[in-house]
C-alpha cells in the first residue's frame, strides 16, 4: 500500500470516528433528556446540545445537496433519506409534542461509517477459527451496530406508545426492554398494555428470531469449515 492510500484510509478513518462521535453523542443527549431527573437538572443544556447537532446534521445535510452531482438521486437515496431524518424531528417537535424522542433515529447515521470498510483488507492466516472471525469482522460490526439501531428506535417508539404509565419512564428504559425481548429472554417486568404496543413487541420478537436464526446457520458453517 502506498504512501497516498494510506494516507487516505487514515483520512477516511477520522472522518468514520467523527461521524460516530457525533451522532453517538446526539443519541446520548436525547436518551437522558428523556430522564426526569436529568431533565430537571440539565433539560436546557441538554436542549442547547441537541439544537446544536441539529444546525450541524442540517448544514451537512445541505452542503451533500450541493456538492453531490445529482442532487435529487442522494435525496431519495437511503442515506439521504437517513441524513434528513435526523433533522426533521427536532423542526417537528418546535409543533408536535413527543415528536423530540423520535430523534433516536439517527442511529442509522452510524451506517455511513461502514462504507470505510471496502477500504480495509484483512489478512487471513492461522487457525480455521481466527480465520472465519477476521473475515466476518465487518459483517459482525454492521450487525452489532444493526442491533443497536432496532432497539434504539423501538424502544424510542415504545416509550411514546406507552409512556409512563405503562412503566416506559424513559427512553433508556425502553431501551432495556427491547433488548430483553429482541433478545428473547423476556424477564417480564415490563410489558406493554396498548394494543399499539403489543403489535410493536410482536414485531420486535419476530425479529429477534429472525437475527439469531442466520446466526445459528453461520455458526454451524464456520464449524464444518475445511481446516488448512
Amino acid at each position: 500500500m502506498c504512501r497516498r492510500q494510506r494516507a487516505g484510509l487514515r483520512q477516511h478513518a477520522a472522518s468514520a470516528q467523527a461521524g460516530i462521535d457525533k451522532t453517538a453523542a446526539s443519541v446520548l443527549a436525547v436518551a437522558l433528556e428523556s430522564v426526569a431527573s436529568v431533565r430537571a437538572r440539565w433539560g436546557r443544556e441538554l436542549l442547547g446540545v441537541d439544537r446544536a447537532f441539529t444546525l450541524l446534521f442540517t448544514v451537512e445535510y445541505v452542503l451533500r445537496l450541493v456538492s453531490v452531482q445529482r442532487p435529487g438521486a442522494y435525496a431519495r437515496s437511503f442515506f439521504g433519506i437517513v441524513d434528513l431524518l435526523a433533522v426533521v424531528p427536532t423542526y417537528l417537535s418546535l409543533v408536535f409534542t413527543g415528536a423530540h424522542s423520535l430523534l433516536v433515529i439517527r442511529t442509522l447515521r452510524l451506517l455511513r461509517v461502514f462504507r470505510v470498510f471496502k477500504l480495509t483488507r484483512y489478512v487471513v492466516e492461522g487457525n480455521t477459527l481466527r480465520r472465519a472471525l477476521r473475515a466476518s469482522r465487518p459483517k459482525i460490526v454492521v450487525f452489532l451496530w444493526a442491533v443497536l439501531s432496532i432497539v434504539v428506535i423501538i424502544g424510542a417508539m415504545m416509550y411514546l406508545i406507552e409512556g409512563k404509565e405503562n412503566g416506559f419512564t424513559s427512553i433508556p428504559t425502553s431501551i432495556y426492554w427491547a433488548v430483553v425481548t429482541l433478545t428473547t429472554v423476556g424477564y417480564g417486568d415490563i410489558a406493554p398494555r396498548t394494543v399499539s404496543g403489543q403489535i410493536l413487541a410482536t414485531l420486535l420478537m419476530v425479529i429477534g428470531y429472525a437475527i439469531i436464526v442466520p446466526v445459528v446457520v453461520e455458526a454451524g458453517r464456520i464449524s464444518v469449515a475445511p481446516r488448512g
